[in-house]
């Protein structure tokens, strides 16, 4: 083979879309079973209750919230903010919808958030968890919403979407790739930012994840046994 043919492969090797980001089925196992451990022991004051007090004790003692680093930290916490997010995702839906004719990301999108706002909200009222800045140090009580982390949650599953949308719909591959980033790294990003500034437990932020990660899971086949025969945008779209 020749340079030139070799140097050729190499390009469209770097030009191959990514993929879409369905989670594996084991992923999806591995989030349900962590999911369940984790809750069950908080439930229960085991193990995991004096690791979460111990690391808020440590992060407390940075008092970021009183520094100059708390507007950075605190925008990073936006990475997984709905608002931030949903802004994105209306200008990527609105691009791909208008330019496919579909309203199938839209439907995609919506059906995400209902599932989430459902799920996160539904776990919080049965558990009652407090904030580590709670006044009064209750660690569970009936005003408690802190478990699980809706930001990280959110920053799993919206940007999971949004990451599904460039590589379905083939936008330009520095697009695909800055959504993959985002898939991968703001939940990431988003946790250990809400942690530092003590506005979440370390295991709130793991449940989140675990949450964002079964939902995404859950759009996904839905999608593939519902929403894309319902829609008809098959036209314009990646083949299977």
């Amino acid at each position: 083979m020749t340079r030139g043919a070799i140097r050729d492969a190499g390009v469209a090797e770097k030009s191959r879309p990514l993929t879409p980001g369905r989670p594996p089925w084991w992923l999806l196992v591995l989030a349900l079973v962590v999911g369940s451990l984790v809750t069950a022991d908080l439930l229960g004051g085991d193990l995991l209750e004096p690791f979460d007090r111990r690391v808020s004790g440590i992060v407390g003692g940075w008092d970021l919230a009183d520094s100059p680093a708390y507007p950075v930290v605190w925008v990073l916490t936006q990475i997984g903010g709905r608002v931030a997010i949903l802004v994105v995702l209306a200008a990527l839906v609105g691009f791909v919808g208008w330019r496919r004719r579909t309203w199938l990301p839209l439907v995609r999108v919506l059906l995400a958030l209902a599932l989430l706002t459902l799920a996160v909200y539904a776990i919080k009222d049965a558990t009652g968890r407090t904030a580590p800045e709670f006044p009064g140090s209750f660690f569970f009580h009936a005003d408690g919403a802190s478990f699980p982390s809706g930001h990280v949650a959110n920053a799993v599953l919206m940007w999971g979407i949004a990451r599904w949308q460039s590589v379905e719909y083939l936008l330009p591959l520095r697009v695909q790739r800055a959504f993959w980033w985002l898939s991968v790294a703001g939940p990431v990003v988003t946790g250990i930012a809400m942690v530092s500034l003590n506005f979440h437990w370390v295991t709130d932020a793991v449940v989140g994840a675990a949450v964002g990660l079964l939902l995404l899971g859950v759009v996904h086949a839905l999608d593939a046994v519902v929403l894309s025969r319902w829609v008809r945008a098959h036209a314009g779209r990646q083949s299977a």
